[in-house]
């Protein structure tokens, strides 16, 4: 079982967060999808699914990545989003540092233009400094950046905190970056 949900969260990241067109799902303007279409078009299309299965891998992903409304009739991505979508989240001040983790080899790309969001919606940041080497980890030697979010704040930049804890921003300068030299 833990396979098949591990098969279906990442399906559900693909068609939620970055082509729902691919099994012919319609989002609303905040992200939201009908579950019971959701379901019938992933029957069709994708990997097969029924609620109690849907409900698992909601309730059970590592890292909170989808969302139901409260009764359960929609679902969404909490964020990650590759297509256009307003999660309408109010903007929210940041603690004093955040994180980033990232590939050793990305350095010196990021001490000349900052972090930028590159193909998503936003760029992702993370109050746990475990959180971020992990992340980090995924694509080579990991390191973690500190991010003075709340000078960044101070100074007009907008953060926003999602549904599953994830600080999202536009942009970190790279004078706003501590690269531990």
């Amino acid at each position: 079982m833990e396979k098949q949900v591990k098969h279906i969260s990442k399906f559900l990241s693909l068609v939620l967060r970055h082509e729902p067109a691919q099994i012919g799902l319609a989002l609303d303007e905040e992200g939201w999808a009908d579950v019971a279409e959701l379901m019938e078009k992933m029957n069709k299309k994708g990997p097969r699914i029924d609620f109690a299965t849907l409900e698992i891998v909601v309730e059970t992903n590592d890292k909170k990545r989808f969302a139901f409304n409260e009764d359960k009739t929609r679902i969404r991505a909490s964020q990650g989003h590759t297509i256009e979508v307003d999660l309408n989240l109010p903007p929210q001040v940041p603690p004093t540092v955040l994180y980033h983790g990232t590939a050793d080899k990305n350095l010196p790309i990021i001490k000349e233009k900052g972090l930028v969001r590159m193909e998503r919606q936003h760029l992702h940041l993370s109050a746990e400094v475990s959180t971020a080497k992990n992340v980090g980890g995924r694509h080579g030697k990991p390191v973690v950046l500190v991010i003075q979010a709340l000078a960044m704040h101070e100074k007009g930049y907008v953060f926003y905190l999602s549904a599953n804890g994830v600080w999202l921003t536009d942009h970190v300068p790279a004078a706003f970056i501590g690269f531990g030299e």
